[in-house]
């Protein structure tokens, strides 16, 4: 579902990680046509798959790279939009955001998350000093020049790095643009437990006071 909905009539690749998966995923993935495969040795975790991608990307000449889960929880339909945004130098970053018109509880969010969400966000709106609806989307967009001026590989590779990055992204003196973006949770939907979620939390709020001290 979510490689049939790609605007391939603004999408020149598509860069697929699997990161040692025990399922069908390359075979799936090279039925669809997919251009580009990765495939790890080892298991390099949720932040180093994205290093991989943003690293081919880079290599074969993308000029806006998004980062779109394949699990179907962000529509690809969003793709133009961010793009757009990007391609015309209105921003250099754009994040689908779930908060934005409360998409997340629609979507089936769970409340402690959400919860979770809206007190990191604001906490790290205060550290930054910037006023982002959310830090935490997994749906986002970036042009050549951001991902050249940050160095994304020296960060963790596990899921806050989500967060380094867009520290990162802060700290260079680039802006991050949001769009509202529907979301759906559901049984086959990438998610983390509790205990992985609260200490990804305590990352989040180390990254936001890394960034102040700074």
């Amino acid at each position: 579902r979510t490689y049939a909905e790609i605007p391939f009539d603004i999408v020149d690749e598509v860069i697929l990680t699997d990161d040692k998966s025990s399922d069908n995923t390359v075979e799936v993935a090279k039925s669809l046509g997919v251009n580009h495969i990765i495939q790890h040795e080892v298991n390099k975790g949720y932040g180093g798959n994205q290093k991989s991608c943003y690293n081919k990307a880079l290599e074969i000449g993308g000029d806006i790279v998004v980062m779109l889960h394949p699990d179907y929880q962000y529509t690809p339909k969003l793709l133009e939009s961010m793009a757009y945004l990007i391609a015309n130098d209105l921003y250099p970053s754009v994040l689908g955001s779930r908060i934005l018109g409360m998409g997340a509880l629609r979507g089936g969010m769970p409340w402690y998350k959400y919860v979770a969400n809206r007190l990191l966000t604001l906490t790290q709106n205060i550290l930054l000093r910037q006023k982002l609806s959310e830090y935490h989307s997994g749906y986002r967009a970036f042009s050549r020049e951001v991902l050249e001026a940050i160095d994304y590989n020296i960060n963790s590779d596990d899921f806050v790095f989500d967060n380094q990055m867009l520290g990162q992204i802060f700290y260079k003196g680039f802006e991050i643009a949001e769009i509202t973006c529907p979301t759906k949770y559901f049984e086959e939907a990438s998610s983390i437990n509790f205990k992985r979620s609260s200490i990804y939390g305590l990352g989040v709020l180390k990254v936001s006071l890394q960034y102040r001290l700074a």
